[in-house]
């Protein structure tokens, strides 16, 4: 494993451990080199999940691409690097259950509105208002006011 600091070709684990539900491996790593350490992570290989745009294009499945969207939606809110890693490992679970290796970019959104309601209402707001194209501020005031009706309900 190439160490992310100094480029070095070899380090050491230091540490290794199961996780979600054995489906992936955790490795502390230690540069020999440097000596810093990094964590890598492990999981099963599977087939290519095919994102289908609006506009009918097609392109592979960008779990990074997910992350940051959901990283920019989060930024500056009390939302661990592990929560946003459930909620990116939830969808990436969700979408491979499916009987296709296709996916509209529509349900995936769809999955990361539901799942970010859940986690933060901020955050939700954000993602929504890129996603769902708001325009203006009535389009934001519309979604706060869905928003606060279902948390009086609650």
């Amino acid at each position: 494993m190439i160490c992310p600091y100094c480029s070095n070709e070899f380090s050491r684990v230091v540490d290794k451990r199961e996780g979600d539900n054995g489906k992936t491996t955790r490795r502390r790593r230690q540069c020999t080199k440097c000596g810093r350490r990094f964590t890598t992570f492990e999981r099963v290989e599977t087939l290519d999940l095919l994102v289908i745009k609006k506009e009918g294009k097609r392109e592979s499945f960008d779990r990074l691409k997910l992350r940051s969207g959901i990283i920019k939606a989060c930024e500056k809110r009390p939302v661990s690097a592990g929560d946003i890693e459930k909620i990116l490992d939830e969808i990436e679970a969700e979408l491979r259950k499916s009987a296709t290796t296709e996916v509209p970019s529509k349900k995936i959104g769809d999955l990361v509105i539901k799942k970010l309601k859940k986690l933060d209402d901020v955050a939700y707001i954000r993602f929504a208002s890129v996603y769902r194209q708001f325009t203006d501020l009535s389009d934001f005031e519309k979604e706060l006011s869905k928003l606060s009706k279902g948390l009086k309900t609650k």
